[in-house]
């Protein structure tokens, strides 16, 4: 059988082709050949026709999906575009098929023309505005999501909109102000005294510096910026992670994986007009830091003590460019959170802490010893030069926590946002005898069955792995197989639901040399293969549903692979032959009434289901006053309702966590290490889901 990386490349060098000889066509059909925008077009819907895991049908279903995104994109919060705008725009509606197979660009120039110009209106309404004090005692109210506004229907519609919109961000200013004169004064220090109508005048006066550097930046975005939007809402239909790198894109793309560039170590992706942190990378300032959450949109951006810079509307790449930095120089990050709420959170810039994305054991004490391992990500060394890589460091862990006397252990995926397919599959196999552990089909219909042929098994004791809804990939396929097996009891929350695998394909490589005027084209990310459990379901969409489901405080939050636009679907094959683990026999409905019945008395517990249930009602609600009163006495039920959840944690029972003593004498006097360390251990003290898994263990397995 042909291994999994000799397929891929097979398929690469198929999809190359495909590209090569459509690029002839396209080259033939003229006695010169085309302009570089058709020639794209064409060789991409060529690459995404033939080379996808199930190409999108062209016809007027795909062209209203396709609109339907774009113009999402194009102006999600309705702050540019009229309704005769879109009306415009909206006869084009169910053509978008016909002119991806001309290769034209019809569409898209008319909705460029009509931003750009509307832009360009809109700059003189914020100045306008901005130039007169607001009134704050009116009660007003504003809607902050886009997606439950209308167009305008006018100018004077659309000025009103913008009045408010600039009206609440000057009121968050001016609370802002009010509080850090208020702390101040309390605190004895010596400052100016400002009256009310200073402070709002001033935070005018910081709101409008943040809409004309704004400004500055949106007057720089180029109709290849805006053509590559258009052309990933073309893409964005086949399903949320393929899609269209330019050149400079992709070159960020590649400097941000190969960890080259000094940072915060976050994946960010453009969304609704809004940025949006995609992933976390582990050991990274962001990761160490840990405020920053997949699902987080960035608002703002500031240098230190620096005043913010707006982000929102802002290319992609502009962006992060604002974000990167010099090691040792400090990003304050304000992301809106996906409860509604605001967080400004500060990150110190530098390089990836390698060690901190490496697997990391330590032994929870008690009548019985406990291991646990963490495992930030599936890492390897793809190159083959002697790197590590996550299976044998977690081999290794388990060997020293067994030697130590551990009596069960709990393997930690939480955030664990996948890697190496190949050492999900030898992970498995150090608790399982031998089998298969995950099955990945091509566009085709082929299904390969990825076995562990090994019949050791290095750990047969209780485990417990413990997921929450950042886990994706390969720790969905772990954490399933060993859900299949009935090996493991998985504790924590729904997983994310990635069960698809992209390839990258470089467009210069398969076009012939008769277009290097043209180059260079960029990048096209492809879905290629979806995975599928054992069992015969696949990951897409569903993730792993925990044996044990604990609460969570983003239970009812939109969030995971079901919430992106255009997923996957859900679907199954034939299961493969496997025999579950004879070993212990896992009694999974005495241990969730078990579980259940802990978790009910568990104060900390109750008080997140709490917080779950206001962080939904608050994120349903997005009507926010523009009443100063009213808005301060909102944040500081707010401000109040975060204290007794920190309060309440602090109630939490203390885990007695220790490193092994050849992993504390191995961090040496590095005091770096020391204090990381300190970090670590700190962390799972008073960690209650790692407490509920220990429980598990030592009651119910």
């Amino acid at each position: 059988m042909l291994s999994l990386t000799t397929r891929l490349k097979i398929m690469l060098s198929v999809l190359a082709v495909i590209l090569l000889t459509a690029s002839f066509i396209f080259y033939r059909s003229n006695s010169t050949p085309e302009g570089k925008e058709e020639i794209l077009l064409k060789v991409l819907m060529q690459g995404l026709n033939q080379g996808h895991f199930q190409p999108e049908k062209l016809d007027d279903n795909f062209s209203k999906k396709a609109f339907k995104l774009y113009l999402e994109r194009l102006d999600y919060n309705k702050k540019f575009l009229l309704a005769a705008d879109v009306a415009k725009l909206r006869k084009y509606e169910t053509t978008i098929d016909d002119q991806l197979r001309q290769g034209s660009f019809e569409f898209f120039d008319l909705s460029a023309g009509l931003i750009e110009q509307r832009l360009k209106e809109s700059e003189a309404y914020y100045k306008e505005i901005l130039a007169k004090p607001f009134d704050f005692s009116k009660d007003e109210t504003i809607e902050l999501d886009g997606e439950k506004l209308a167009f305008a229907k006018d100018k004077n519609e659309l000025k009103e909109g913008w009045r408010r919109q600039l009206k609440y961000q000057t009121l968050v200013r001016l609370a802002d102000m009010q509080k850090e004169q208020e702390q101040a004064k309390a605190k004895g220090e010596k400052t100016e005294a400002k009256t009310p109508a200073q402070m709002e005048a001033d935070a005018r006066k910081k709101v409008l510096d943040l809409y004309n550097d704004l400004y500055e930046r949106m007057n720089r975005i180029s109709r290849d910026d805006r053509r590559a939007t258009f052309i990933n809402a073309i893409t964005n239909v086949y399903d949320p992670h393929s899609g269209y790198f330019p050149p400079k894109a992709k070159s960020d793309f590649d400097i941000e994986f190969t960890g080259r560039l000094e940072g915060i170590g976050a994946s960010l992706q453009e969304k609704d007009g809004q940025i949006k942190v995609a992933e976390i990378v582990p050991g990274s300032p962001s990761y160490l830091q840990g405020d920053l959450k997949p699902g987080d949109a960035i608002q703002k951006v500031a240098q230190g003590n620096k005043e913010p810079v707006i982000v929102e509307g802002m290319r992609l790449d502009d962006a992060i460019q604002l974000i990167r930095g010099k090691k040792g120089t400090e990003v304050r990050l304000t992301v809106k959170k996906p409860d509604g709420s605001t967080k400004v959170i500060p990150i110190i810039r530098d390089v990836i802490v390698f060690e901190e994305t490496y697997a990391q054991s330590a032994m929870i004490e008690g009548a019985e010893k406990i291991g646990y391992i963490k495992l930030p990500g599936f890492y390897a060394d793809f190159e083959g030069n002697g790197g590590p890589n996550s299976a044998e460091d977690v081999k290794r862990e388990v060997e020293k926590l067994k030697a130590a006397g551990m009596k069960g252990l709990v393997l930690d995926l939480r955030n664990n946002g996948g890697g190496s397919l190949g050492d999900a599959v030898k992970m498995a196999g150090l608790f399982i005898k031998q089998g298969p552990i995950v099955q990945v089909k091509d566009a085709n219909g082929r299904a390969i069955v990825l076995d562990d042929r090994d019949p050791q098994v290095q750990y047969d004791g209780p485990l417990v792995i413990l997921v929450n809804a950042n886990s994706a990939s390969a720790s969905e396929i772990l954490a399933a197989a060993m859900q299949d097996y009935k090996r493991a009891v998985i504790v924590g929350s729904p997983t994310y639901g990635k069960g698809t695998v992209q390839q990258f394909f470089e467009l210069d490589q398969a076009l012939p040399s008769q277009f290097d005027a043209y180059k260079p084209f960029g990048a096209l990310k492809l879905t290629t293969q979806k995975f599928y459990r054992v069992n015969g379901g696949t990951t897409q969409l569903r993730g792993v549903t925990p044996d044990v489901i604990l609460p969570d405080v983003y239970a009812y939050m939109e969030f995971g692979e079901k919430e992106q636009d255009f997923p996957l679907p859900f679907d199954e094959i034939k299961p493969a032959t496997y025999t579950p683990w004879t070993g212990a026999k896992l009694n999974l409905t005495q241990i969730q009434a078990n579980s259940k019945a802990r978790i009910g008395s568990n104060k900390s517990f109750n008080l997140i289901k709490e917080s779950a249930e206001r962080l939904k009602k608050q994120s349903d609600n997005t009507v926010r006053s523009l009443e100063l009163n009213k808005y301060l006495a909102e944040e500081k039920r707010a401000e109040a309702e975060a204290k007794r959840y920190e309060a309440a944690q602090k109630e939490v029972p203390v885990l007695t966590v220790n490193r092994l003593p050849g992993d504390l004498q191995a961090l040496g006097t590095d005091t770096a290490k020391v204090a990381r360390n300190k970090e670590f251990l700190k962390s799972l003290k008073q960690d209650i889901y790692l407490e509920e898994a220990v429980e598990v263990i030592r009651k119910d397995l």
